[in-house]
């Protein structure tokens, strides 16, 4: 084993996942050698949000340059991945993130926040962000997430089981735009889901729904009438939170 494989950072990983990012670290640094500057676990696997046999393992790494060589060894560790719930890496240049920090915000955002890097220099610790730019990715994407729910809704033929599968969709990929609006609010963002969902209620005024669909999630057993009215609900509130960052005033 080499030195490099010898020096992972893994101390802030939830114990449970450490093993097999180990193993994965190792396989990436012996393969790309010298083309990879870094590896970075983001997400659940640091908040205590991680949940064995269903949680995936987030990973970014950074790259000296693209190319296909690089993607090749990846694409051959796929499968051993998909067994040990690691999700496809992410992968970026140093250069790509500094030109992205525009149009990703809210993305780096939330790296910026939940993340370790393992191996190599941290790419996210000094990233500076505009908030005008951070501000108009946030309503863009609630904006589109309500036509999401229009279309989804009509497209499914409101079938109950399809469009209370939307939902709960919708609600999980709120999280980073929730952090993202506190962000922009000067607030101090949860790490944990769960929390941050119960946060907003109070801070923005909203009802508790999605809160409830994160944490029951399928779980919850619905008649006709509790789904129109839960539907509504989710719709009212990511109406509301758009509506929110639209009149936020930033600089």
């Amino acid at each position: 084993m080499t030195e490099k494989q010898n020096n992972l950072m893994l101390d802030r990983l939830e114990q449970v996942v450490r093993s097999t990012i180990k193993s994965f670290a190792e396989k990436l640094i012996a393969g790309l050698t010298d083309n990879l500057e870094s590896i970075t676990i983001v997400g659940s696997a640091l908040t205590g949000d991680f949940h064995p046999g269903t949680s995936d393992i987030n990973i970014v790494l950074v790259l000296g340059r693209e190319n296909i060589d690089s993607l090749n060894l990846l694409a051959s560790m796929v499968r051993p991945m998909r067994r040990a719930r690691v999700s496809p890496p992410v992968i970026m240049t140093a250069e790509y993130i500094e030109r992205s920090k525009d149009v990703f915000g809210i993305e780096f955002l939330d790296f910026q926040m939940t993340h370790q890097t393992i191996f190599g220099q941290d790419p996210f610790v000094n990233l500076n962000f505009d908030r005008p730019h951070v501000r108009l990715q946030c309503e863009r994407e609630l904006k589109a997430t309500l036509i999401r729910l229009r279309q989804g809704y009509i497209a499914s033929s409101a079938n109950r089981r399809i469009v209370q599968d939307i939902l709960i969709s919708a609600v999980r990929g709120l999280a980073p735009l929730l952090r993202a609006m506190f962000w922009l609010k000067g607030i101090d963002r949860p790490a944990k889901t769960a929390q941050l969902f119960e946060r907003s209620v109070s801070e923005f005024s909203i009802e508790p729904v999605m809160s409830t669909l994160y944490n029951r999630g399928t779980k919850l057993k619905l008649a006709n009438d509790e789904f129109a009215n839960l539907f509504e609900k989710v719709y009212a509130a990511v109406d509301k939170l758009a509506r929110i960052v639209d009149g936020l005033e930033v600089s």
